[in-house]
């Protein structure tokens, strides 16, 4: 096991690379409930989301760290399957079969462009200043999250600054609404604040950073996963850590329904009515661009802002993938392992599978090679049968860990000359932008597009790569897209 995954090599060992991936697996755990939650929406199964859930995470994160060898783990993205369920089906009209087609057919364009290098192109392409930015962002992001889920923030808006309720517009005439009140959308008006701490949800997860402060700063082996742990147990006597074992998602119940979405997007409906109407094939390769173009750089962005300074992806391996031929560098063929999930999800059923940002709180407790992977795709597999009991450790016990992780990230903006306002934008935008819209996609979209426009206002557009030029393009176009449907 050492040998093969170069353990020493990379300064680590088989305990540390275990704890790692116990905790990248709790910090992402909970995508197996939330998942079946969004898509079964659709009128997809909830049972068979949740083996489709797994199956998909299995394979994508094994693949992942048995042949790129990085501690990196996949499953249903978030975000991806809100479009998937929200826009995809609700708004555009598509069956759940027919999204599954088009989630497989983003799968085959994400295969096909790393195949030909252009995932590669593009990463050789951003400037050194913004990979660093965009390293610094993913820390802010995952703070945030962190942040987010321990409800120590509240959000605070006026009916004036309500712009949706349910997904409809909202009225401030509407006192009733079927079915309940299921998502609100406010606008900039709604604004954030601390919480009185009188709710114990929060009041664990300040306990829980305060642990993981002393632990990291006492430099206490697998600080992170103590964390969790004993946050776990603290919850219990507060009432959070709930220890009711539900016996919803169990593995029979799952099997039985499989068989709806297996394959469902190669029948008809799916694959085989996708493109019977000429008249709907431009919104159909519309819909594709979005969920490729989303899905693309929400992993490339993971790769680069944490594999860089924390050596996964070191300088000579970057230099292998640049001028190497084939699958030379692990950055290759991570982008490699990370193209094939989205379409073996799509085949079982479900959303479109990419490296999760959470694998940085694996990394953060010094994950740094495939074992950790491997160890989150067992843990995985095991969910299957003991899911109700992974259920027990409330997000706010993995809250503080995320926050630590994530604060631990900002390192990289040492890296960044603040005093020159050319740089300091683009490098804004990467970062901060990043975090606070939630979106990592959005957060380089928008260092690209300010990055170009300060070279073209400055005349010095030629120091600009052709690559990014054609990247950011379709940056603006994307937006455009998802502007139009």
């Amino acid at each position: 096991m050492d040998n093969f995954f170069e353990l020493q090599e990379n300064h680590t060992n088989t305990s540390r690379e275990i704890l790692a991936g116990v905790t990248t697996f709790f910090a992402m755990s909970y995508i197996l409930f939330v998942n079946p939650s969004v898509l079964s929406q659709t009128g997809m199964p909830s049972q068979a989301v949740f083996l489709a859930t797994i199956v998909a995470s299995v394979i994508g994160t094994a693949f992942m760290g048995l042949f790129a060898n990085v501690p990196y783990a996949l499953a249903p993205g978030m975000g991806l399957n809100a479009f998937f369920t929200y826009t995809v089906v609700f708004a555009l009209g598509f069956k759940w079969q027919e999204a599954l087609a088009l989630v497989f057919i983003c799968g085959l364009i994400n295969i096909t462009i790393t195949v030909t290098k252009v995932r590669k192109m593009i990463i050789t392409a951003i400037p050194e200043a913004l990979q660093h930015a965009m390293g610094a962002g993913i820390g802010v992001f995952v703070a945030y999250i962190g942040l987010k889920n321990a409800n120590i923030l509240q959000f605070t808006s006026d009916a004036s600054s309500i712009a949706t309720i349910n997904e409809k517009p909202y009225s401030a005439a509407a006192t009733h609404f079927k079915g309940g009140v299921t998502s609100v959308v406010s606008n900039g008006g709604i604004v954030p604040a601390l919480v009185n701490f009188t709710q114990s949800g929060a009041l664990l997860a300040l306990i829980g950073l305060f642990i993981a402060i002393i632990l990291v700063v006492k430099k206490v082996p697998g600080a992170i996963i103590l964390t969790i742990i004993l946050t776990t147990i603290i919850g219990i006597p507060m009432g959070v850590t709930n220890l009711h074992l539900a016996s919803a998602n169990s593995l029979g119940n799952a099997f039985h329904q499989l068989g709806t979405t297996f394959g469902a997007a190669f029948g008809n409906p799916g694959m085989g009515s996708l493109f019977s109407s000429t008249g709907r094939l431009p919104l159909v390769l519309m819909t594709i661009f979005a969920f490729s173009f989303s899905d693309t750089f929400d992993t490339l962005g993971t790769f680069i802002g944490t594999g860089r300074r924390t050596g996964i992806f070191s300088d000579k391996d970057m230099s292998d993938m640049e001028n190497g031929k084939g699958f030379s560098s692990k950055m290759d063929k991570a982008l490699f392992a990370d193209s094939i999930a989205t379409s073996i999800g799509a085949i079982f059923g479900t959303s479109n599978t990419t490296t999760y940002v959470e694998s940085s709180a694996g990394i953060g407790a010094g994950g740094r090679t495939g074992l950790t992977s491997v160890t989150v795709a067992v843990l995985f597999l095991i969910s299957a049968l003991f899911a109700p009991i992974i259920s027990i450790v409330p997000t706010q016990a993995i809250a503080p860990a995320l926050i630590l992780v994530g604060i631990e990230m900002l390192g990289s903006f040492k890296n960044i000359d603040w005093t020159d306002i050319t740089a300091a934008i683009p490098a804004f935008m990467a970062s901060i932008f990043m975090g606070l819209c939630y979106n990592i996609s959005y957060g380089i979209a928008a260092a690209f597009i300010t990055y170009c426009l300060i070279k073209l206002i400055t005349g010095k557009a030629k120091d600009v790569h052709p690559i990014l030029w054609v990247v950011t393009i379709l940056f603006v176009a994307n937006f455009v897209v998802l502007a139009i449907i």
